[in-house]
This record gives structure tokens, sequence and C-alpha cells, in this order.
């Protein structure tokens, strides 16, 4: 291990947290500059610590942040893979920095797996997040941003085969999708960029020819987030148990109370409100895309 950036616990003065007894710490002059392949031996010293601190004291707060700005080294190499999007790459750094601490604020050694399996996803998870809340002009449901991204690498390999453009029904082939499907998620790529709404029209017949694209564009449907919520919601209902799925109807379709409800469950009032408790924040990790 570097010396340089370790000192050896003879030469380092009486720290917080080796006061409070358990196991020692090395001090880390420059966490930052630790190497990759030194910060996964020290992080699971840190970890074992953590686990033996109580959170919210400055010895919990020290090796928390010691482990954050070893690990960085994580986050910047997850970013690396999303450049040339558009976006700088200090914001992408920046959002990854959220999934790491995430990860290092959810992490177990007992989990018996190396500390860098289980915090690129979080990273990854976190910047891609990023990128679908930023750059899409328009809301487009999660599902069919994630079709959009499918469908390119499916054009992209018919077109090397084919050497022409594909057809809906071969794209849909090759996904293994119905036509309509592929169809909506072409007109749901429409909403990665969008144009102004004063953008001149041409060729559009108009005495003045100074027609804007705002001229043809109809009223807002009301209700349209609904229904797109809906969309996004109807897997994730689709995927809870027999049960769960009673406990949804019975309160916000048949419009049940929960002591009604444990009625026809057998079970207490409190627990049909527990019940409920989880199954939404369930869904809404769903819809947001929240690690469970």
């Amino acid at each position: 291990m570097d010396t340089a950036v370790i000192r050896s616990e003879a030469a380092v003065e009486e720290t917080p947290e080796n006061r409070t007894g358990g196991t020692p710490l090395p001090a880390v002059a420059d966490p930052r500059s630790v190497a990759p392949r030194d910060a996964r031996e020290l992080s699971r010293l840190f970890f074992r610590r953590l686990a033996e601190l109580e959170e919210g004291t400055h010895e919990h707060q020290y090796a928390r942040n010691a482990l954050i700005e070893m690990n960085m080294s994580l986050v910047r190499f997850a970013a690396g893979r999303f450049r040339g999007r558009g976006d700088e790459m200090e914001d992408v750094v920046q959002t990854g920095m959220i999934g790491l601490i995430k990860a290092i604020d959810r992490f177990e050694l007992s989990r018996e797996v190396e500390f860098t399996s289980f915090a690129l996803p979080y990273i990854v998870g976190e910047i891609k997040r990023f990128f679908r809340d930023t750059t899409w002009s328009v809301h487009v449901p999660r599902r069919l941003q994630e079709l959009r991204v499918e469908l390119a690498k499916a054009r992209e390999e018919l077109c090397s085969r084919l050497d022409r453009e594909p057809t809906v029904a071969e794209l849909a082939t090759l996904m293994n999708l119905t036509e309509k499907q592929v169809i909506e998620g072409q007109i749901a790529s429409n909403g990665y960029h969008s144009a102004s709404l004063d953008a001149a029209l041409t060729g559009d017949g108009s005495e003045d020819g100074e027609a804007v694209l705002a001229d043809f564009l109809g009223v807002e449907e009301d209700g349209i987030r609904l229904v797109e919520d809906f969309h996004s919601l109807a897997p994730l209902v689709a995927e809870l148990g027999e049960r769960d799925r009673q406990i949804i109807h019975l309160r916000f379709v048949e419009e049940a109370t929960q002591a009604e409800i444990g009625e026809r469950l057998g079970c207490s009032q409190m627990h049909v409100s527990r019940l409920i408790k989880r199954i939404l924040t369930q869904l809404r990790e769903g819809m947001l895309g929240e690690p469970c």
C-alpha cells in the first residue's frame, strides 16, 4: 500500500475515531489520491469501523467521508461511459456521486460481495436517471425511453445487414415485439428533441408564408399525464402478488375502508395499513426508478 498516502499507525496522532475503541483506522492523508487497488482494501477496514460507530457522531462522519473520497474513482470510471452525450462531464460526475453515497449508506460487509460490484449499479443508475430526466424534451414514460434505445440498436444492426433502412415488420421480428409496439417506440423517440413553437414553417401554402408551428397545434388534452402514469404503472401492478393486487383493487377501485379490507382478508386494520404502505412504496420506487 502506498506509504505516501497512508501513514503508519505508529506515527499517527491519537484521533477521535481511534479513541473510541474498536477496529483502529489508518490515517489517510489524502483519500482522493488512494489508488483503486488500495482503496478496495482500505474500504473493507472503513466499512467494518463504520458498522461499529454510532451514526451522527464525528467518528462516523469521518469514516463515511473517507469512504466517499476513496471511491470517487468508481464514479469517474462509470461517468466515462457516458462521454459524448452533450452534457458537461462535471454534471455527470456529480450525479454519479449521489449513487456512490447511496451505495455506501446501504452496503453491508455481510453481503460478501466487493463494494465495487455493489456500488456500480447505483452509480450508473443515477447517471442514467439524470439523462432520462434532463435530456428528453418532453416527458415520456420510462418503458418508452428504454424502448427507444433498443430500437436504435436494432435499427443499426439491420441497416448493417440489409444495407437499407429496415421496415417496421423487420424491426418487430428482430426485437420480438408487435408492429404496434415498434411504431409506439418510434413515435416516442420524437420526444427526445424539440422544436420551438415559434419556428417558421415553409411550404405550408399560407398566403403570407410566415406560419409558425404553434398555428398547427391543437389544445392540450386534459389528463394526458394521468394516461402516461397509468401505462407506466400497469406493468408494476401486474408484478404484484395476488393478495397485494386485491388490496389495491379494494382500496382504490371499490374504495373500501381499511377496516372493511381487514374484514375481507381476516386481519386487523393496522396490518392492512402497513400492507398498503408497503405496496405503495414498492410501486412508487418502480415508477421513479429507485433501487428497492
